[in-house]
């Protein structure tokens, strides 16, 4: 019998105190979470450059710098299910990957291994209150509450350290609540772009502030309220009545990082939508940019909030039309033949493609990538949303005459790797592979998208997507490396890599 981990004990004994109802459920979905996380870690084990590894066999042997061997299934480097139960470490069998990491015995392991039990037990009550009916969606919001397992590649997807039972229930957006967001007034605050009238009070702005913000970090009496639907990321959220989304800081580390606002952000805000709208406007349609109208900070990234436009805007609602971000299509059983993922795929290879090459690099990953579905489910156009992580190339937009905006810091860079890491990482590692949830899946869906458009951009770009390994961040990596800062990167075997271009 299974010895539950600490974590799993904590969120049932709360569980008992808050919503005894749902104890029953929470129990059973303990080893299907299990699972989920246990196969995410296995993929990054398999797939990244740990320093604690020195050979890998067959694809399901892991030989270890101290010779112990470590054994599994076949790592597909897409899946998205729980379909690793158990993997063996010498001559035991693990099914939990806290205790498999803990046994691992890695520098930063214990750490890590807290947060992935805190993962599998918040999975499992995500999962055990999906009781009942659910209709349709109609707006994107309700689509990406349905994301009930979170990032599909993260060990993380579901860790919430900080936030106790009743909070999970109270803000995640897979529980369905209304948020009451305070609203604080504060004194040498720096507003970019327009901030509405409605979110003044006097000559000061009224920043909205996430509850669970308020009441472990700020620590300061809000006025008012504000009502909300919580999105995928969290701390981001739909006001009501096909209202402007708004981003709010959340001080914890969610995944890989702490969800503030940085006052840089804010500082380039209007800047950035600015001219990621006359970018957009380049492509013919096929892209389309929810601006960001307004920011603001009280210069402190834990006291922040952005207001941008809401996606829903972009669908045409007489004809049908419906936006659906992509990190849903896959987490609700959207249906997805291979005649449609090769269309989305080549949807979304050309917007990306034809952006870089101008000198813009996406990061369009599946909660910042939406896809317009027409009334028959066929993708039309993306919509593409925070623009906080883009990267802007100076030379490229040159040697297209168009002119740089005036930027400097982190978003700004020359780097052609560092460019294609963006978006191939983002785009292809994840949102495609994601949404195509198997590797042959994806193979099938690239090649017919490379293969059959006329007008997918020839540059050098798609030749490095073709010929070189697929980047993507190595979460597992980044979470065992607290010591350097930034993204660290892995390769994934290409799927494209015997592909030839027509009439190359």
């Amino acid at each position: 019998m299974h010895r539950p981990s600490s974590a799993e004990a904590e969120v049932a004994d709360e569980l008992a105190a808050v919503r005894p109802d749902l104890a029953s459920r929470y129990a059973a979905e303990l080893p299907g979470a299990r699972a989920a996380v246990l196969t995410r870690l296995w993929r990054a084990l398999v797939h990244e450059s740990l320093p604690w590894i020195v050979r890998r066999e067959g694809g399901a042997g892991l030989l270890l710098a101290d010779g112990r061997r470590l054994e599994g299934p076949y790592a597909d480097p897409y899946a998205v299910d729980g379909r690793v139960t158990a993997v063996r470490l010498g001559r035991v069998s693990y099914d939990d990957p806290a205790r498999l990491l803990t046994d691992l015995a890695v520098p930063h392991g214990p750490a890590f291994a807290a947060e992935l039990g805190h993962s599998v037990a918040s999975l499992a009550l995500s999962r055990a209150n999906q009781a009942g009916a659910v209709q349709t969606p109609l707006t994107s919001w309700e689509w990406e509450q349905r994301v009930v397992d979170g990032h599909p590649f993260h060990p993380n997807c579901r860790s919430r350290p900080g936030f106790s039972v009743a909070e999970q229930l109270a803000y995640g957006p897979e529980h369905r609540p209304v948020v009451e967001l305070a609203l604080v007034t504060a004194d040498d605050c720096a507003v970019r772009g327009e901030w509405p009238k409605w979110l003044w009070d006097g000559k000061r702005p009224l920043i909205p502030v996430h509850p669970w913000q308020s009441a472990h970090v700020l620590q300061l009496p809000g006025r008012g309220g504000l009502s909300a639907h919580p999105l995928m990321s969290l701390r981001s959220l739909a006001l009501p009545d096909g209202g402007p989304h708004l981003k709010t800081a959340l001080s914890a580390r969610l995944t890989s990082s702490v969800r503030d606002i940085s006052p840089y952000s804010i500082e380039t805000a209007a800047t950035v939508s600015a001219f990621m709208e006359s970018m957009a406007a380049r492509l013919d349609g096929q892209l389309h940019i929810t601006r960001t109208l307004g920011a603001v900070t009280a210069n402190s990234p834990d006291l922040a909030a952005v207001l941008r436009e809401p996606p829903d805007q972009y669908a045409d609602v007489v004809a049908g039309e419906r936006v659906v971000p992509v990190g849903a299509l896959a987490a609700t059983g959207f249906h997805r033949s291979p005649s449609w993922l090769a269309q989305f795929t080549r949807l979304a290879l050309t917007v990306g493609l034809r952006l870089l090459d101008l000198g813009v690099a996406l990061e369009a990953h599946g909660q910042n990538l939406l896809v317009v579905l027409s009334a028959d489910g066929d993708p039309l156009r993306l919509v593409y949303r925070d623009l906080a992580d883009i990267r802007v190339s100076p030379a490229r937009l040159a040697r297209h005459g168009i002119p740089a905006p005036r930027l400097t810091g982190r978003i700004v860079t020359d780097d052609e790797p560092t460019l294609r890491r963006k978006l191939f990482g983002s785009l292809v590692a994840g949102a495609l592979g994601a949404t195509a949830g198997s590797e042959a899946a994806l193979r099938e869906a690239l090649e017919t998208a490379v293969q059959g458009v006329q007008g997918l951009p020839r540059t050098p770009d798609l030749l490095a997507l073709l010929e070189q390994p697929l980047p993507t961040k190595a979460l597992t990596l980044m979470r065992l490396s607290p010591e350097t800062p930034g993204d660290q990167w892995t390769q994934l075997p290409n799927p494209l890599g015997e592909v030839k271009l027509e009439g190359s």
